[in-house]
């Protein structure tokens, strides 16, 4: 079934995307799924996240002979959306297209209207989004040590900015910065289009934001690379080395989207989706899809899922509280 970009859905709105059972497949009445699930993407539609949740879904539904229905539920930094899940029927026909807010997001807010331990199930990690420091042309900058060695010679000088107050992107600089010992100023935008504006016009020294929004401008010369913060370098831009490279060996930083849904969901549903999700990143058309949004593969198990989350709480969990990073 091919996917139609024409009908990216609004906030609150739901696609249905649709396929026609495989010849030969047959769908149980009692089985699941014998009617349409909702795939819940807490952010607004068009960005990365939904259009790889659109993505997917129709690859299950192709999979599974069932239509699927991707609906944008945004608003609290992606709580709201998370939220609705939590509290839905664990039946298998709701699921949440999470992101890592649905980790981070508990030290950040005030309230937070879920428990993601206790209220979710995970079900697959999808893929991880590396993030990428760089830097205007005008600053001369050209790595992370020339970086570093000036950030500490003229203290707060250097500014840094980031597509968002509380984003991954703004949270991997500031982990990167006490590991190294230096300090930028922080300007958050709303969104990453005035940043590349500010950079372009040297407005602004450093940003920290997606590989994939980057990409186009490094490969076009405009700014310099600083470095990657994913565990291996970009396809795209092979000659940027890792943070991991530059002197900080271990290093990895990536925002990720994984497949969660209400806790007590039956394990063999869990099992199902597992298992097409994880033959979907196997294939040949999951290798080209991730590759165009600059994704790195996720996979695995439920338990590795489970695991790879509590690793997250771990990492995440100290760095933003040490940077008092709250969103009211």
């Amino acid at each position: 079934m091919r996917f139609c970009p024409g009908r990216t859905a609004v906030t609150g709105a739901a696609l249905v995307i649709a396929t026609a059972p495989a010849l030969g497949q047959t769908t149980s009445a009692q089985g699941w799924p014998s009617r349409v699930p909702t795939i819940v993407v807490s952010f607004p539609a068009g960005g990365p996240t939904d259009v790889l949740a659109r993505t997917v879904a129709t690859d299950l539904a192709d999979r599974l002979g069932q239509q699927f229905v991707v609906e944008n539920r945004s608003g609290a930094g992606g709580n709201v959306g998370a939220a609705s899940v939590a509290k839905a029927a664990a039946d298998g026909y709701t699921l949440l297209f999470a992101t890592t807010s649905v980790i981070n997001n508990r030290f950040m807010y005030r309230n937070v209207p879920f428990d993601a331990d206790r209220d979710f199930v995970p079900i697959v990690l999808i893929s991880k989004t590396p993030i990428v420091l760089v830097a205007a042309a005008a600053t001369g900058l050209k790595d992370l040590a020339a970086l570093i060695a000036r950030a500490k010679a003229e203290p707060g000088k250097l500014n840094l900015g980031s597509p968002g107050h509380g984003t991954a992107a703004h949270i991997t600089a500031e982990m990167l910065q006490r590991l190294a010992g230096f300090k930028l100023t922080h300007v958050p935008y709303r969104g990453s289009a005035p940043m590349i504006a500010d950079l372009l016009g040297n407005q602004i020294d450093v940003v920290s934001d997606l590989l994939p929004t980057q990409i186009p401008q490094l490969k076009a010369g405009k700014y310099a690379g600083i470095a990657v913060t994913g565990a291996m370098r970009s396809a795209a831009l092979p000659d940027l080395p890792t943070v991991a490279e530059s002197g900080f060996p271990g290093f990895e930083a990536t925002s990720w989207n994984a497949l969660l849904a209400p806790a007590g969901t039956p394990p063999d549903v869990i099992g199902k989706v597992n298992g097409s999700v994880n033959a979907y990143l196997r294939s040949d058309k999951g290798r080209e899809d991730l590759a165009k949004f600059e994704m790195q593969a996720g996979g695995g198990t439920p338990q590795d899922l489970k695991a790879f989350m509590a690793s997250e709480v771990a990492k995440w969990g100290p760095i933003i509280k040490a940077a008092n990073i709250t969103m009211e």
